[in-house]
């Protein structure tokens, strides 16, 4: 099985750690990727059964998580007083916290595949205040996101000129 991990670890090197924990998560196999010491990718609790907190699971996740209050979860789930508590229940965090975790998610993907500004992703995620994302993003993944980005970013290859 050594195979798998050196094609995985050249996944994980060209394409970056996403990439390389998807293809690892597709081909069924354990990966242990280099950006598992940053903070795990984040994966949701989603078989909880609780349908209202699914439901409001599945938006966060379509819309980025951005521009949403915790009014508007508990009206898409049709919960007033009990939302926060079943929600902490089922997911194992708060909304805010997951919230940012999609957040942070995004902006990693973004980090590792784009060469736009730190700025420029905090706001693109959600973030009003870059140095807010910047904490929170520290507070997840243990890296500055000028950190993160050297580790793990995809960099252009240069050119060579043959002189």
């Amino acid at each position: 099985m050594a195979w798998s991990e050196l094609g995985l670890r050249l996944v994980d090197r060209l394409l970056g750690p996403s990439i390389a924990t998807a293809t690892a998560r597709f081909l069924v196999i354990e990966h242990s990727d280099s950006a598992s010491e940053c903070g795990s990718n984040f994966a949701p609790i989603l078989g909880h059964g609780d349908a209202a907190i699914l439901k409001v699971q599945h938006w966060l996740q379509s819309t980025g998580a951005t521009d949403v209050s915790l009014t508007a979860m508990a009206e898409r789930a049709g919960l007033e007083r009990t939302f926060l508590r079943r929600f902490r229940a089922a997911s194992g965090l708060k909304p805010t916290e997951y919230c940012q975790h999609l957040r942070v998610g995004k902006a990693r993907e973004m980090l590792e595949f784009s060469n736009g500004t730190i700025d420029h992703i905090a706001w693109t995620v959600g973030y009003q205040d870059p140095g807010a994302f910047r904490a929170i993003f520290k507070k997840i993944t243990g890296l500055a996101p000028s950190d993160y980005r050297a580790r793990f970013g995809v960099t252009p290859f240069s050119k060579t000129s043959n002189a």
